[in-house]
């Protein structure tokens, strides 16, 4: 796809000028298995049933699965038109294709083991797994957000719009880091304290905020890719990407307010 950008040089992708890097494929691949392992689980839970909520349910091996396999990989493509080192981007991308596996991976584990993921501490081996996927949850977060700071340093590579959409979209995925950190902090107040249900419960209303932000990086450079294929003039082009930003910011605003209403 990034090869047959009918643009020039200087606004092609940084690593499309120079062919896949094998760190793109590993991501792309391992991407592709966590939202295979997501299907998969959708269709174990047709077979097996059970509640679709809940902190014990196959929704979060699903979700999960679908969630970071699409992450993943389009923040490889994305992170493609960053000014940044190659290296650098190299050792970040697998890091975080890592994290991802070990986030998907011990969240499917308890959803076969038919206990909670998250905020799990009854037992030695899920106190292990819950904090394992809490300091990976940090592991993500410093990584996106080296992403997102390099982006607004030096203006991403790309057609009309892409700039906008690149920094917009990790703008906007810090708001769902941000919002899966405070679940998490606010679960494990609740579980040392004593409440493990309300931790449970507790997670509810940052979740729409959690999933509306999420996407908005592959969504918005998505689109600005595509309208790089249209006849349209770059003014055109930027103002429709412009539009979507606006869009997006209002359905992260509203789902902000719902949380703070709901919290």
């Amino acid at each position: 796809m990034l090869s047959s950008l009918k643009t020039p040089p200087r606004d092609r992708p940084v690593s499309g000028l120079r062919g896949v890097r094998p760190a793109e494929r590993l991501c792309h691949a391992t991407g592709t298995v966590l939202v295979l392992s997501g299907l998969a689980h959708l269709v174990v839970f047709a077979v097996d049933g059970g509640p679709w909520w809940g902190p014990v349910s196959w929704r979060k091996p699903v979700t999960f699965g679908l969630s970071f396999g699409l992450t993943l990989m389009a923040v490889t493509w994305v992170t493609s038109y960053l000014r940044i080192g190659e290296r650098l981007r190299t050792v970040l991308l697998v890091v975080f294709a890592a994290d991802c596996v070990v986030e998907v991976g011990g969240i499917t584990l308890q959803a076969w083991r038919r206990v909670p993921s998250h905020l799990d501490m009854e037992t030695p081996f899920d106190t292990a797994v819950s904090m394992t996927l809490a300091v990976g949850g940090g592991v993500l977060v410093v990584l996106l957000t080296v992403f997102a700071v390099v982006s607004f340093r030096r203006r991403p590579a790309g057609p009309e719009g892409m700039a906008l959409a690149v920094r917009s979209g990790f703008a906007v995925l810090l708001v769902a880091l941000v919002s899966g950190a405070a679940m998490i902090a606010r679960g494990v107040v609740l579980v040392r304290t004593g409440h493990q249900e309300a931790a449970y419960d507790s997670t509810a209303p940052l979740k729409p905020l959690h999933g509306v932000s999420l996407h908005a990086v592959l969504v918005l450079p998505a689109l600005a890719w595509s309208l790089s294929r249209t006849s349209w003039s770059g003014r055109v082009r930027w103002r429709i990407v412009a539009a979507a930003v606006g869009c997006y910011a209002a359905a992260v605003a509203a789902a902000g307010v719902w949380a703070v209403l709901t919290f």
